[in-house]
């Protein structure tokens, strides 16, 4: 019950800030890989991850379970750091992305190039959609994240998010092509 065991830890962090290390070491991984979905760039979403547990352990005396596991609190408050970031550099260029790169060296196996190549793009096409479908496609399918918890990360209720995720695949569906016409295949 990893639930009971973030509230026990949870509560241990508010009374000795050391004890916060056991709730970094859980989430850190998982709240980087959201950052870095939202970023795109390494250096950038450690800093945003670094910042989203500072501002925990600094607030951890304000949390109260509420029925959401721990990681929903971390998840908000990452959203809340991207969004500061993103509005602070509001009017500066930003670079884009070059993608996904091939290694060199031995050619690969037709099948890894062909779906890594999809896989980009559709990240690519996630990349492009509206700000509140592209959370919801990474908070589900990229962090495999449930319909409740994405509600209550996003402050929507469920049948938003089911909206949101439904409108951000049918997206999908008509900007990317299907995989058989990309191969050329009947």
């Amino acid at each position: 019950m990893p639930e009971f065991e973030d509230r026990e830890l949870v509560e241990l962090a508010k009374e000795n800030p050391e004890a916060f290390g056991a709730l970094y070491d859980r989430y850190f991984p998982q709240i980087y890989r959201f950052a870095y979905s939202r970023v795109r760039d390494q250096s950038l979403a450690e800093d945003v991850t670094s910042e989203v547990f500072f501002k925990a352990l600094k607030n951890i005396k304000r949390y109260t379970y509420s029925g959401h596991p721990f990681s929903s609190w971390l998840y908000q408050i990452t959203l809340n750091a991207v969004a500061d970031h993103y509005r602070g550099a509001a009017g500066k260029e930003v670079e884009l992305e070059e993608g996904a790169s091939v290694p060199s060296g031995e050619p690969t196996v037709v099948d890894e190039v062909v779906r890594r190549d999809r896989s980009r793009r559709v990240w690519a096409a996630i990349d492009q959609l509206p700000p509140q479908q592209r959370v919801a496609m990474v908070l589900k399918f990229a962090e495999d994240r449930k319909i409740e918890e994405i509600a209550h990360i996003m402050k929507k209720s469920s049948g938003a998010v089911k909206l949101l995720l439904h409108r951000g695949v049918e997206r999908l569906r008509r900007e990317l092509p299907p995989l058989e016409a990309e191969l050329g295949l009947p």
